[in-house]
């Protein structure tokens, strides 16, 4: 009787470790449910409705070619000169201007799909027409944050360049439109 209770035990505790896990594995969007846009965190709207980076532009980012907002957030560690600041703010309110609306556009195209589901049963046609608008929108406002990192490269000189790498934790394998 005493192995018996000591295997009941035992299995009570690996239950008691491996019964959580479980649930939470299945359930990796629990709570997302009460979103108002089901595909977007709330950080994502507040974001999108900055006209932040999100993600959007790491293919420049990640290969050395700086970002106007950063490097302005820099701008003392980057030694910038008045000319510089003012052309980075220039280059970063052109990017707001176009990447705002943009991600106004996203967050209404999501809602749209969403809505789909939401109020009954969508087309196969409805479904992949929204999802292209969808890729359409994310591809000009991709394409706004990128633009927006070519246009900085210029703006900062080689050493600056290196310098925004370190800061940002790079290894500094990008050649940020210096000649590589």
């Amino acid at each position: 009787m005493r192995s018996m209770t000591t295997a009941i035990a035992a299995m009570a505790a690996t239950l008691s470790v491996v019964a959580p896990s479980f649930g939470a594995e299945n359930q990796p969007y629990a709570g997302q449910e009460t979103r108002v846009v089901k595909a977007l965190s709330p950080e994502d709207v507040t974001g999108l409705r900055a006209g932040a980076g999100l993600g959007y532009a790491k293919a420049a980012e990640l290969n050395g070619w700086p970002g106007p907002a950063h490097a302005l957030e820099m701008r003392d560690r980057l030694d910038l000169s008045a000319v510089q600041v003012a052309e980075l703010e220039t280059l970063r309110a052109d990017m707001l201007a176009r990447t705002m609306p943009l991600g106004e556009e996203l967050i209404a195209a999501e809602g749209a799909l969403d809505r789909l589901f939401a109020e009954g049963d969508p087309s196969a046609s409805a479904v992949e027409a929204a999802t292209a608008s969808i890729a359409a929108i994310e591809g000009r406002l991709r394409a706004a944050h990128l633009v927006a990192h070519l246009r900085t490269a210029p703006v900062l000189t080689r050493h600056q360049t290196m310098l925004y790498a370190r800061e940002r934790g790079y290894d500094g394998g990008g050649h940020a439109g210096h000649g590589g």
